[in-house]
């Protein structure tokens, strides 16, 4: 991965972070990883234990932000939540899996899609 992406996909995160405490939802971690995979954001909203998947992109020119989480990154999600209540054996409420997408275009307001149960 360059250098520009991860730094364009860094930018989306803190975006997309400070868009779901806006939103009032408690950060609880970033980032997630393990053997299977990794996670971008575990929150919560209430007491629904949120996953949330970021997906940022500086146009539109090789589809949306949203269409880029395909099948195969839904079950890796999935799985790697369920690693991540394992391993935490904190939480035995509700989950629910979100995408946020962010379009960012240079000096402007990015623009936010929140898919709550997109999956």
């Amino acid at each position: 991965m360059t250098i520009k992406r991860l730094s364009l996909g860094r930018a989306g995160e803190d975006q997309a972070a400070q868009y779901l405490k806006d939103m009032g939802y408690i950060i609880v971690e970033r980032n997630y990883r393990c053997r299977l995979g990794e996670i971008d954001i575990v929150a919560r909203d209430g007491p629904v234990m949120v996953f949330v998947e970021v997906r940022t992109r500086s146009g539109s020119g090789f589809g949306t932000a949203l269409e880029s989480v395909v099948y195969k990154k839904q079950l890796k999600v999935r799985q790697v939540a369920s690693q991540y209540l394992q391993h935490r054996e904190c939480f035995g409420g509700p989950v629910r899996f979100d995408v946020l997408a962010l379009t960012l275009v240079p000096g402007s307001a990015a623009e936010v899609e929140h898919v709550k149960n997109a999956f």
